[in-house]
Protein backbone atom coordinates (compact mmCIF):
# COMPACT_ATOMS: atom_id res chain seq x y z
CA UNK A 1 0.00 0.00 0.00
CA UNK A 2 1.16 3.52 -0.96
CA UNK A 3 0.78 6.63 1.47
CA UNK A 4 1.56 10.12 0.03
CA UNK A 5 4.01 12.05 2.23
CA UNK A 6 1.21 14.77 2.81
CA UNK A 7 -0.94 12.04 4.24
CA UNK A 8 1.48 10.94 6.90
CA UNK A 9 0.79 11.82 10.74
CA UNK A 10 2.29 14.89 11.85
CA UNK A 11 3.68 16.14 15.13
CA UNK A 12 1.77 19.47 16.68
CA UNK A 13 5.73 20.41 16.86
CA UNK A 14 7.71 21.83 19.64
CA UNK A 15 7.88 25.36 19.69
CA UNK A 16 11.08 25.61 21.68
CA UNK A 17 12.83 23.60 18.43
CA UNK A 18 10.58 25.42 15.92
CA UNK A 19 12.11 28.83 17.63
CA UNK A 20 15.30 27.55 17.65
CA UNK A 21 15.31 26.38 13.98
CA UNK A 22 13.98 30.17 12.49
CA UNK A 23 17.13 31.24 14.55
CA UNK A 24 19.37 28.85 13.19
CA UNK A 25 17.90 29.28 9.70
CA UNK A 26 17.81 33.40 10.30
CA UNK A 27 22.37 33.26 11.46
CA UNK A 28 22.34 30.54 7.97
CA UNK A 29 23.76 28.43 10.48
CA UNK A 30 24.40 25.14 8.58
CA UNK A 31 26.21 26.76 5.38
CA UNK A 32 28.47 28.27 8.13
CA UNK A 33 28.88 24.93 10.04
CA UNK A 34 29.65 23.00 7.09
CA UNK A 35 32.43 26.09 5.96
CA UNK A 36 34.11 25.37 9.59
CA UNK A 37 34.37 21.63 8.88
CA UNK A 38 34.89 21.57 5.51
CA UNK A 39 38.69 20.98 5.97
CA UNK A 40 37.56 17.73 7.30
CA UNK A 41 35.40 16.21 4.68
CA UNK A 42 36.03 15.16 0.95
CA UNK A 43 34.73 16.96 -1.86
CA UNK A 44 31.11 16.04 -2.89
CA UNK A 45 32.74 14.52 -6.37
CA UNK A 46 34.51 12.03 -4.33
CA UNK A 47 32.85 8.30 -4.12
CA UNK A 48 31.88 7.34 -0.72
CA UNK A 49 29.20 7.41 1.39
CA UNK A 50 27.89 10.52 2.19
CA UNK A 51 28.43 11.89 5.86
CA UNK A 52 26.28 12.83 8.12
CA UNK A 53 25.57 17.19 7.58
CA UNK A 54 27.35 19.52 10.18
CA UNK A 55 24.30 20.83 10.78
CA UNK A 56 22.38 17.96 11.41
CA UNK A 57 25.14 16.94 13.46
CA UNK A 58 25.44 19.99 16.16
CA UNK A 59 21.45 19.59 16.14
CA UNK A 60 21.61 16.27 17.71
CA UNK A 61 24.73 17.69 20.21
CA UNK A 62 22.17 20.86 20.89
CA UNK A 63 19.27 17.87 21.92
CA UNK A 64 21.52 16.17 24.00
CA UNK A 65 22.36 19.19 26.14
CA UNK A 66 19.02 20.31 26.37
CA UNK A 67 17.63 16.74 27.33
CA UNK A 68 20.26 15.84 29.28
CA UNK A 69 21.52 12.63 27.15
CA UNK A 70 24.87 11.71 27.85
CA UNK A 71 25.39 9.00 25.19
CA UNK A 72 25.13 8.51 21.34
CA UNK A 73 22.95 5.29 21.74
CA UNK A 74 20.35 7.33 23.84
CA UNK A 75 20.81 10.84 21.21
CA UNK A 76 20.26 8.23 18.46
CA UNK A 77 16.73 6.44 20.09
CA UNK A 78 15.32 9.94 20.78
CA UNK A 79 15.59 11.82 17.41
CA UNK A 80 14.38 8.37 15.75
CA UNK A 81 11.82 8.22 17.92
CA UNK A 82 10.86 11.65 18.36
CA UNK A 83 8.58 13.28 15.42
CA UNK A 84 9.45 16.79 16.39
CA UNK A 85 13.00 16.18 16.69
CA UNK A 86 12.84 14.67 13.31
CA UNK A 87 11.73 18.30 11.98
CA UNK A 88 14.07 19.90 13.83
CA UNK A 89 16.88 18.01 12.70
CA UNK A 90 15.32 17.83 8.84
CA UNK A 91 14.83 14.48 8.49
CA UNK A 92 11.76 12.66 7.21
CA UNK A 93 9.79 9.97 8.84
CA UNK A 94 10.85 7.51 5.92
CA UNK A 95 14.70 8.29 6.51
CA UNK A 96 16.99 7.15 9.70
CA UNK A 97 18.12 9.21 11.85
CA UNK A 98 22.13 9.21 12.16
CA UNK A 99 23.88 6.37 13.17
CA UNK A 100 25.48 6.02 17.05
CA UNK A 101 28.58 4.95 15.13
CA UNK A 102 28.13 7.69 12.78
CA UNK A 103 27.92 10.15 15.58
CA UNK A 104 30.81 8.77 16.85
CA UNK A 105 33.51 8.39 13.79
CA UNK A 106 32.33 12.06 13.32
CA UNK A 107 33.09 13.30 16.77
CA UNK A 108 36.52 11.47 16.93
CA UNK A 109 37.36 13.12 13.09
CA UNK A 110 36.34 16.76 14.01
CA UNK A 111 39.00 18.83 16.13
CA UNK A 112 38.51 20.70 19.28
CA UNK A 113 39.15 23.93 17.22
CA UNK A 114 35.83 23.33 15.12
CA UNK A 115 33.99 23.22 18.40
CA UNK A 116 35.08 26.24 19.40
CA UNK A 117 34.38 27.59 16.23
CA UNK A 118 30.58 26.60 15.94
CA UNK A 119 30.68 27.48 20.46
CA UNK A 120 31.34 31.11 18.97
CA UNK A 121 29.38 31.13 15.79
CA UNK A 122 25.99 30.13 18.27
CA UNK A 123 27.96 33.17 20.40
CA UNK A 124 27.05 34.95 18.04
CA UNK A 125 23.35 34.56 17.44
CA UNK A 126 23.20 35.34 21.48
CA UNK A 127 24.72 38.61 20.45
CA UNK A 128 22.74 39.27 17.63
CA UNK A 129 19.81 39.21 20.11
CA UNK A 130 21.35 41.00 22.57
CA UNK A 131 21.08 38.73 25.07
CA UNK A 132 25.47 39.61 25.78
CA UNK A 133 26.56 41.82 28.23
CA UNK A 134 29.78 40.94 28.52
CA UNK A 135 30.58 42.74 31.73
CA UNK A 136 29.67 40.59 34.78
CA UNK A 137 31.13 37.03 34.84
CA UNK A 138 30.12 33.96 37.33
CA UNK A 139 32.74 31.02 37.04
CA UNK A 140 31.87 27.53 38.82
CA UNK A 141 33.21 24.04 37.95
CA UNK A 142 32.04 20.88 38.59
CA UNK A 143 33.23 16.87 38.77
CA UNK A 144 32.62 15.24 35.59
CA UNK A 145 33.03 11.21 36.05
CA UNK A 146 35.52 9.44 33.59
CA UNK A 147 34.32 7.13 31.77
CA UNK A 148 36.90 4.20 33.48
CA UNK A 149 36.99 2.74 36.31
CA UNK A 150 39.41 3.03 39.67
CA UNK A 151 39.58 -0.59 39.70
CA UNK A 152 41.74 -0.70 36.45
CA UNK A 153 44.36 2.06 37.44
CA UNK A 154 47.95 0.52 36.92
CA UNK A 155 51.44 1.94 38.37
CA UNK A 156 52.95 3.89 36.19
CA UNK A 157 56.05 2.46 36.43
CA UNK A 158 55.53 -0.70 36.28
CA UNK A 159 51.99 -1.59 34.70
CA UNK A 160 50.98 -3.79 37.31
CA UNK A 161 47.33 -3.00 38.38
CA UNK A 162 46.39 -2.62 42.10
CA UNK A 163 45.77 -6.49 42.88
CA UNK A 164 49.23 -7.14 41.42
CA UNK A 165 50.93 -4.24 43.78
CA UNK A 166 49.65 -5.54 46.91
CA UNK A 167 50.42 -8.93 46.63
CA UNK A 168 54.07 -7.52 46.00
CA UNK A 169 53.42 -5.84 49.19
CA UNK A 170 52.75 -8.98 50.95
CA UNK A 171 55.52 -10.87 49.45
CA UNK A 172 57.99 -8.09 51.03
CA UNK A 173 56.26 -8.43 54.69
CA UNK A 174 56.84 -12.42 53.96
CA UNK A 175 53.52 -13.76 52.90
CA UNK A 176 54.59 -16.66 50.99
CA UNK A 177 52.16 -17.06 47.14
CA UNK A 178 49.55 -14.17 48.47
CA UNK A 179 46.25 -14.95 47.37
CA UNK A 180 43.46 -12.06 46.50
CA UNK A 181 42.33 -12.47 49.86
CA UNK A 182 45.66 -12.10 51.48
CA UNK A 183 46.09 -9.09 49.40
CA UNK A 184 42.81 -7.63 50.40
CA UNK A 185 43.12 -8.14 54.28
CA UNK A 186 46.67 -6.50 54.20
CA UNK A 187 45.15 -3.57 52.18
CA UNK A 188 42.40 -3.18 55.12
CA UNK A 189 44.90 -2.78 57.66
CA UNK A 190 47.30 -1.19 55.61
CA UNK A 191 47.87 2.58 57.49
CA UNK A 192 48.22 5.64 55.11
CA UNK A 193 47.38 4.28 52.04
CA UNK A 194 46.42 6.30 49.35
CA UNK A 195 46.47 6.50 45.63
CA UNK A 196 48.07 9.82 43.41
CA UNK A 197 48.47 10.99 39.93
CA UNK A 198 51.95 10.66 40.24
CA UNK A 199 52.04 6.65 40.66
CA UNK A 200 48.55 5.75 39.43
CA UNK A 201 46.69 6.22 35.89
CA UNK A 202 44.11 4.90 34.15
CA UNK A 203 45.15 2.45 31.42
CA UNK A 204 42.19 3.21 29.11
CA UNK A 205 41.53 6.80 29.97
CA UNK A 206 45.51 8.45 29.99
CA UNK A 207 43.80 11.82 30.52
CA UNK A 208 41.56 11.29 33.15
CA UNK A 209 42.60 12.07 36.51
CA UNK A 210 42.01 10.64 39.99
CA UNK A 211 40.10 13.06 42.16
CA UNK A 212 38.99 13.37 46.01
CA UNK A 213 34.82 13.59 46.03
CA UNK A 214 33.50 15.70 48.58
CA UNK A 215 32.51 12.99 50.91
CA UNK A 216 35.87 11.63 50.48
CA UNK A 217 35.77 8.83 47.61
CA UNK A 218 38.20 8.67 45.22
CA UNK A 219 37.17 8.28 41.08
CA UNK A 220 38.64 8.63 38.15
CA UNK A 221 37.36 12.47 36.42
CA UNK A 222 37.81 15.78 34.97
CA UNK A 223 36.78 19.26 35.83
CA UNK A 224 34.33 21.34 33.58
CA UNK A 225 34.32 25.43 34.27
CA UNK A 226 31.94 27.23 32.68
CA UNK A 227 31.87 31.50 32.89
CA UNK A 228 28.38 32.72 32.45
CA UNK A 229 26.94 35.89 31.63
CA UNK A 230 25.30 36.66 35.18
CA UNK A 231 23.45 39.51 33.53
CA UNK A 232 21.46 37.50 30.73
CA UNK A 233 22.59 33.61 31.67
CA UNK A 234 24.53 33.03 28.58
CA UNK A 235 26.99 30.55 28.85
CA UNK A 236 30.22 32.38 27.71
CA UNK A 237 32.82 29.56 27.99
CA UNK A 238 33.22 26.00 28.53
CA UNK A 239 36.43 24.69 29.11
CA UNK A 240 37.53 21.33 30.68
CA UNK A 241 40.52 20.90 32.63
CA UNK A 242 42.64 17.85 34.21
CA UNK A 243 40.67 17.04 37.37
CA UNK A 244 43.64 17.53 40.08
CA UNK A 245 43.27 21.10 39.17
CA UNK A 246 42.16 23.41 41.66
CA UNK A 247 40.06 26.55 41.11
CA UNK A 248 42.81 29.29 41.42
CA UNK A 249 44.74 27.69 38.47
CA UNK A 250 41.89 27.03 36.08
CA UNK A 251 39.88 30.27 36.90
CA UNK A 252 42.09 32.83 34.76
CA UNK A 253 42.25 30.78 31.58
CA UNK A 254 38.70 30.24 31.79
CA UNK A 255 38.06 34.02 31.99
CA UNK A 256 40.18 34.59 29.34
CA UNK A 257 38.80 32.30 26.90
CA UNK A 258 35.25 34.06 27.97
CA UNK A 259 36.59 36.89 26.86
CA UNK A 260 38.09 35.68 23.65
CA UNK A 261 35.06 34.09 22.69
CA UNK A 262 32.53 37.39 23.23
CA UNK A 263 34.95 39.28 21.24
CA UNK A 264 34.82 36.62 18.51
CA UNK A 265 30.99 36.45 18.78
CA UNK A 266 30.95 40.66 18.34
CA UNK A 267 32.84 40.49 15.70
CA UNK A 268 30.47 38.07 13.66
CA UNK A 269 27.96 40.22 13.79
CA UNK A 270 29.52 43.29 12.63
CA UNK A 271 30.31 41.25 9.12
CA UNK A 272 28.42 39.62 6.95
CA UNK A 273 29.01 36.25 5.83
CA UNK A 274 30.04 36.77 2.71
CA UNK A 275 32.36 39.79 3.74
CA UNK A 276 36.26 38.51 4.10
CA UNK A 277 38.10 38.20 7.09
CA UNK A 278 39.37 41.00 8.76
CA UNK A 279 43.03 41.86 8.61
CA UNK A 280 45.35 40.89 11.37
CA UNK A 281 47.11 43.66 13.36
CA UNK A 282 50.67 44.66 12.22
CA UNK A 283 53.21 43.19 14.14
CA UNK A 284 54.72 46.56 15.08
CA UNK A 285 51.35 47.67 16.79
CA UNK A 286 51.44 49.36 19.83
CA UNK A 287 49.71 47.66 23.16
CA UNK A 288 48.71 48.94 26.55
CA UNK A 289 49.20 46.27 29.19
CA UNK A 290 47.99 47.05 33.24
CA UNK A 291 49.72 44.56 35.49
CA UNK A 292 48.54 45.17 39.24
CA UNK A 293 51.75 44.32 41.12
CA UNK A 294 51.16 45.41 44.80
CA UNK A 295 48.11 46.35 46.82
CA UNK A 296 49.20 48.52 50.29
CA UNK A 297 45.84 49.50 52.09
CA UNK A 298 43.68 51.51 50.37
CA UNK A 299 46.37 52.04 47.22
CA UNK A 300 47.11 49.98 44.07
CA UNK A 301 50.58 49.78 42.61
CA UNK A 302 49.99 49.80 38.80
CA UNK A 303 53.07 48.77 36.14
CA UNK A 304 51.77 50.05 33.01
CA UNK A 305 53.94 48.52 29.89
CA UNK A 306 53.75 50.44 26.41
CA UNK A 307 55.65 48.13 24.26
CA UNK A 308 55.59 46.77 20.30
CA UNK A 309 54.13 42.82 20.21
CA UNK A 310 58.08 42.23 18.50
CA UNK A 311 59.56 43.48 21.22
CA UNK A 312 60.48 42.88 25.49
CA UNK A 313 58.08 42.78 27.28
CA UNK A 314 59.19 45.48 29.70
CA UNK A 315 60.94 47.90 27.03
CA UNK A 316 59.27 50.84 28.61
CA UNK A 317 57.52 50.73 31.97
CA UNK A 318 56.21 53.61 34.46
CA UNK A 319 54.77 53.14 37.62
CA UNK A 320 50.96 54.59 38.59
CA UNK A 321 49.55 55.17 42.01
CA UNK A 322 45.80 55.22 42.13
CA UNK A 323 42.75 54.48 44.65
CA UNK A 324 41.81 50.78 45.24
CA UNK A 325 38.27 50.90 43.81
CA UNK A 326 39.45 50.84 40.02
CA UNK A 327 36.69 50.83 36.99
CA UNK A 328 39.51 49.98 35.15
CA UNK A 329 40.58 47.35 36.98
CA UNK A 330 37.55 46.13 37.37
CA UNK A 331 38.52 45.79 41.04
CA UNK A 332 36.78 47.05 44.52
CA UNK A 333 36.18 46.54 47.57
CA UNK A 334 38.74 45.26 49.98
CA UNK A 335 41.82 43.05 48.73
CA UNK A 336 44.96 41.97 49.53
CA UNK A 337 48.19 42.10 47.67
CA UNK A 338 48.26 38.07 46.94
CA UNK A 339 44.93 38.58 45.94
CA UNK A 340 45.70 41.03 43.39
CA UNK A 341 49.26 40.49 42.21
CA UNK A 342 50.36 39.33 39.07
CA UNK A 343 46.84 40.04 37.14
CA UNK A 344 47.37 41.49 33.84
CA UNK A 345 44.56 44.30 32.81
CA UNK A 346 44.35 44.89 29.00
CA UNK A 347 43.69 48.25 27.72
CA UNK A 348 42.36 49.06 24.69
CA UNK A 349 43.96 49.59 21.44
CA UNK A 350 43.34 54.12 21.58
CA UNK A 351 44.86 53.57 25.53
CA UNK A 352 47.36 56.59 26.19
CA UNK A 353 49.16 57.87 29.29
CA UNK A 354 48.43 61.58 29.83
CA UNK A 355 50.07 63.70 32.09
CA UNK A 356 48.01 65.72 33.70
CA UNK A 357 48.60 69.15 33.83
CA UNK A 358 50.92 70.48 37.14
CA UNK A 359 49.84 68.47 40.11
CA UNK A 360 52.27 65.52 38.97
CA UNK A 361 49.66 62.65 37.78
CA UNK A 362 49.15 60.09 35.14
CA UNK A 363 46.14 59.48 33.76
CA UNK A 364 45.30 56.09 31.67
CA UNK A 365 42.62 57.14 29.45
CA UNK A 366 41.02 54.43 27.83
CA UNK A 367 37.92 55.46 25.33
CA UNK A 368 37.80 52.87 23.03
CA UNK A 369 34.42 52.63 23.14
CA UNK A 370 33.52 56.50 23.76
CA UNK A 371 34.10 59.18 27.42
CA UNK A 372 30.38 58.95 27.38
CA UNK A 373 29.86 55.11 27.05
CA UNK A 374 32.99 54.05 29.50
CA UNK A 375 35.35 56.54 29.91
CA UNK A 376 37.65 54.79 32.43
CA UNK A 377 40.53 56.59 34.04
CA UNK A 378 43.36 55.75 36.47
CA UNK A 379 44.73 58.34 37.98
CA UNK A 380 48.24 58.34 40.48
CA UNK A 381 51.18 60.31 41.23
CA UNK A 382 53.56 59.69 38.31
CA UNK A 383 56.37 58.04 39.80
CA UNK A 384 58.47 57.63 36.66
Amino acid sequence: MWIAGADLARSPGHRFYEKLNELLAEAKFDGRAEKICASYFEADDKPGRPSIPPGVYFRMLFVGYFEGIESERGLEWRCSDSLSLRTFLGVQVTERVPDHSSLSRMRTRLDGTVYDEVFRLVLGIVESKGLLRGNVAGVDSTYLRADASMKSIVRKETGDDYTAYLKKLCEAQGIENPTVEDARRMDKARKGKKVSNEDWASPTDADARIVRLKDGRTRLGYKAEHVVDLETGAVVAAEVYSGEQADTATLRPSLEAARDNVKAARAETTRDDDDTPPPAAPVGEPRTTIEVVEAREQLVSLSVIEDEPSSDPAAERQEVWGPKALDEAGVSGEYDAEELAGVELLAGEDAQLVEDGDEGLLRLVDDEDGPDERGRDVVGPASA
